[in-house]
């Protein structure tokens, strides 16, 4: 039998086991936010980690520094700009992972970036004001219903409808369902402006790319009589772009056809101006800068429209001059592979 333990021994039994418990909150590399096993504490270990922080708020701030003269990479990263911020929940993952107090730190560089940049795009809690809604779809040549696509972007009571890839079968059926509501029209070429506003002083706008056939016509405008003023309404569609080996982002046609665009807007009479249509570029990327440095670009809303099932950017644009385009946003998809584009308008 064994003897009974004396005070005193159960004293010595909890000094033992007191040391040994602090020994192995202390041993290198047995987990937790304490040394590993090199001996490396929380604000050491990380540092790969926190420098592809510090890599990723630059390239959201400071994008136009990658240079388009190989692959135009600058104007494929401006495309995707938005979803750099992924990369901040996989480096938050990476930074538990190593249990690093300085790559935790460092991971509000990003974050602050992307909000800097993107943060006043989220909806407002509060309707802005606005004096008329536009709307702009690129309806693809082969949507097979043009009637249902009409009366899709009649939902949210549009005063402008913009409609671009327009084919002559297809015409009448879009034009049957408008003209209600909309009896102001014109068509030129593959593009096309409805109006509850009448329309005047009508015609082309040579945005057509070196070595592109005559027979393609995608830019129109036309003086919308507003109660309050005229208005110049611009409606474009710009050379798709090109991604793959060996020439990367393909965009010499897009971006010429943008500084053509870009030249008919600065030479605009009238004052305010409204510009409707693909672009096929979003706002951030350099390639669209003679036209959204002459334009203003919306203050709220994200609104991806392209691809239709699974939007990763926005490459229909609406956009002003002596307006402000107070919100915009996409609408439920039709029968064409992008979403289309409505905006509220103040002027």
């Amino acid at each position: 039998m064994d003897e009974p333990t004396t005070g005193d021994d159960r004293g010595t039994a909890v000094r033992s086991r007191t040391p040994a418990t602090r020994r192995w909150a202390r041993v290198p590399g047995r987990g937790g936010w304490g040394d590993d096993a090199r001996g490396r504490s929380g604000w050491r270990r990380g540092r790969i980690v926190a420098v592809l922080a510090g890599i990723v708020a630059v390239l959201l701030v400071f994008h136009d520094v990658v240079p388009n003269t190989v692959g135009r990479l600058g104007s494929l990263l401006e495309t995707f700009l938005p979803w750099l911020g992924l990369a901040v929940p996989v480096l938050l993952g990476m930074s538990l992972f190593r249990r690093s107090f300085v790559a935790l730190l460092a991971l509000s560089l990003p974050v602050a970036a992307w909000l800097g940049v993107f943060g006043g795009l989220l909806p407002p809690g509060d309707d802005p004001p606005y004096d008329i809604t536009a709307v702009t779809h690129n309806v693809s040549d082969e949507n097979r219903d043009p009637a249902g696509t009409a009366r899709a972007l009649m939902a949210v009571k549009p005063d402008l409808i913009a409609l671009v890839e327009l084919t002559p079968p297809a015409l009448p059926g879009y034009a049957r369902v408008l003209a209600p509501a909309y009896p102001h029209h014109a068509v030129w070429g593959t593009v096309g402006l409805w109006s509850r506003f009448p329309l005047s002083d009508v015609r082309p706008v040579e945005i057509r790319p070196t070595g592109v056939g005559a027979d393609w016509n995608r830019g129109l405008r036309a003086t919308a009589r507003l109660s309050r003023g005229d208005v110049a309404v611009y409606v474009a569609h710009l050379p798709s772009l090109r991604l793959g080996l060996p020439h990367g982002f393909g965009s010499a046609r897009r971006d010429e056809s943008a500084a053509l665009l870009g030249a008919a807007v600065a030479a605009e009479q009238l004052a305010e101006v409204v510009l409707l249509g693909d672009l096929n570029g979003t706002v951030d990327d350099r390639g669209l800068d003679p036209v959204t440095s002459r334009l203003g670009t919306p203050e709220s809303g994200l609104a991806f429209s392209w691809p239709a099932t699974l939007p990763v950017a926005r490459i229909d644009q609406i956009l002003a001059r002596s307006a402000t385009v107070t919100e915009v946003w996409s609408l439920p998809a039709t029968g064409s592979d992008h979403l289309p584009i409505a905006a509220r308008i103040q002027f």
